[in-house]
């Protein structure tokens, strides 16, 4: 039996559940903010070697030493405008075990990388969520970082900023469930945001 992952998947929550966040603080100081998202590393990497909970088998939780990530970097960390579609547009997103699961396209951000301008759709399970999903893939999937793409979740009380503008953070990019144990049907980056740049940031691949 695998376990379905939702886009909005729990894992980017594990560590913030335990981690009392404020927009307006994590702005004060660039340190402010680079050392909650180490905290959160840190506090992910317990759960993931010791919470019953904890998507790696069992068999790999005794040697589990860490998660492999990108040295936090501001540079790919926006500030940036959401532009919402008028009519967010239904979208079946396939999953890593060839089924589907529906979403909807809720808008778009575009940021600069590397010189080059980049567009990445943000979207919600439904009409009624709040939280945005960003899932995508870039030119280290396969690579350096988990070859079916990464995630996103953006939730209002620690992503958003004002009505229209919210906190896009790579940093804080990390694998879907599927990417520890095959348990688990995790839902894919449409091709709209395979990115022709590389993220080096956030979390990387995997490895056993």
């Amino acid at each position: 039996m695998r376990l379905l992952t939702l886009g909005t998947a729990p894992l980017a929550a594990i560590a913030a559940s335990t981690d009392d966040h404020n927009p307006d603080q994590t702005m004060n100081t660039k340190d402010t903010w680079m050392d909650k998202i180490e905290r959160q590393r840190r506090q992910k990497d317990q759960y993931f070697a010791e919470n019953p909970r904890s998507p790696l088998p069992p068999e790999e939780r005794k040697d589990f030493d860490g998660l492999a990530y990108y040295p936090v970097d501001s540079e790919y960390r926006f500030e940036v405008v959401l532009s919402e579609y008028d009519e967010p547009q239904p979208v079946t997103v396939g999953t890593s075990t060839d089924g589907e699961q529906a979403y909807l396209a809720w808008g778009e951000f575009t940021i600069e990388i590397e010189g080059q301008s980049v567009t990445i759709i943000a979207y919600r399970s439904s009409a009624e969520e709040d939280r945005l999903w960003v899932p995508f893939r870039d030119t280290t999937s396969g690579e350096e970082t988990y070859g079916a793409g990464r995630y996103l979740d953006l939730e209002p009380d620690n992503h958003q900023i004002d009505d229209d503008q919210w906190i896009l953070d790579f940093n804080q990019a990390y694998n879907p469930t599927c990417a520890y144990s095959d348990r688990y049907e995790c839902p894919l980056p449409p091709t709209d945001n395979w990115l022709t740049v590389p993220i080096k940031a956030g979390e990387k691949d995997y490895s056993r």
